[in-house]
């Protein structure tokens, strides 16, 4: 059996005992009238003893029987310890031809107070200590436990966010080689350009579609490279600006965030119109740690269309939610004389 000896003579244990055996040696002092060495050096020996007993008995014997509970033979050693090692020393302590010390008056009358005291102070001492060991064990899986919820927690929020991404990749992708297969089935002269233009996009933004938190920086790369796209599309029917403010480009921001709101405006927006229209992406700080990110198009409108959150925009909203928590917020309301605007703002996560 390893012995695990600093748990023996813990640097707690060591100072609980010797303070509760200098108050028992400063109560013992009272019954006697001149100082002398035998009272204190048999108090902190005695104190050693216990302490030694209690700590033995905690990992010895490995096993015990299931009738027999391991702090009942801690509190019984301790309280045997005590007057096993007062005997001994008052017996060892008598000359050699000396009467015993229990032939003595005063000598008996010592190791009775002694004893009493210390029978009395030890199995108590010793309760309290193997109570305030179970409540430190209780406080540790408790705190264990909670890491380990924390962590689960942590990682099923990883896999929703990942799955909620992975839902949005393909409807993105699919809409885009759509309109590519559009150009080319109308023998646009056109097709070749876009295609090329397509193909840097997908060069620059499917490495980054993996689930994990974009920079706003990345993310207004990836709305300017796919805006241009749509705009050889149909150049005569859209145009566009962002407007960025200081600060947000190394804001956190879960990914494809922008791109899903601009999707959304060219699809549902832009695309429906005989005129096209304008999309305006602007993303800003505006105080007291949050940020606001907004995509306004002068499209057909919400009452053209019927559009409300579809699929895209209802995904992106607990994407949000499970990044940010109730502190994020997305509305979508009407822009006169027509058109969409869609605002997400969120607090900034301290670094």
């Amino acid at each position: 059996m390893n012995f695990r000896w600093r748990a023996l003579f813990g640097w707690r244990r060591v100072c609980t005992a010797a303070a509760i055996c200098t108050l028992l040696f400063a109560l013992l002092s009272l019954n006697y009238a001149t100082f002398t060495l035998r009272l204190p050096i048999r108090v902190y020996c005695t104190g050693l003893a216990v302490l030694l007993a209690f700590g033995l008995f905690e990992q010895w014997p490995r096993r015990l029987p299931r009738w027999l509970a391991r702090w009942v033979l801690q509190v019984i050693a301790v309280g045997v310890t005590v007057p096993v090692t007062i005997f001994l020393f008052f017996k060892l302590g008598t000359p050699p031809g000396a009467p015993q010390f229990w032939d003595e008056p005063k000598r008996l009358n010592g190791f009775m107070t002694m004893l009493f005291v210390g029978t009395l102070v030890a199995p108590w001492t010793a309760l309290a200590a193997l109570l305030r060991q179970r409540e430190a064990r209780a406080e540790k899986q408790a705190i264990e436990f909670e890491l380990e919820r924390t962590e689960m927690a942590r990682q099923a929020l990883d896999a929703h966010m990942r799955l909620l991404t992975a839902q949005a990749q393909p409807h993105f992708l699919f809409n885009t080689l759509a309109n590519v297969q559009a150009l080319v089935e109308a023998g646009s002269p056109r097709a070749p350009q876009l295609l090329q233009s397509l193909t840097d996009y997908l060069r620059a933004a499917v490495p980054r579609l993996d689930g994990s938190a974009n920079t706003l920086n990345q993310e207004l790369e990836l709305v300017r490279a796919y805006l241009e796209l749509m705009q050889m599309r149909m150049p005569d029917r859209l145009a566009f600006d962002l407007h960025t403010g200081a600060g947000v480009h190394l804001l956190r921001c879960p990914p494809m965030t922008l791109l899903t709101l601009v999707e959304n405006a060219v699809q549902h927006g832009i695309d429906p119109s005989e005129e096209g229209g304008r999309i305006v992406v602007r993303a800003d700080l505006i105080g007291d740690g949050r940020c606001r990110l907004s995509v306004s198009d002068t499209g057909v409108g919400l009452q053209a269309t019927g559009r409300g959150l579809g699929t895209g925009l209802a995904a992106l909203r607990e994407r949000l939610h499970w990044a940010y928590g109730a502190s994020a917020t997305m509305d979508l309301s009407e822009v006169e004389p027509h058109g969409v605007q869609v605002v997400i703002e969120f607090t900034i996560e301290p670094k």
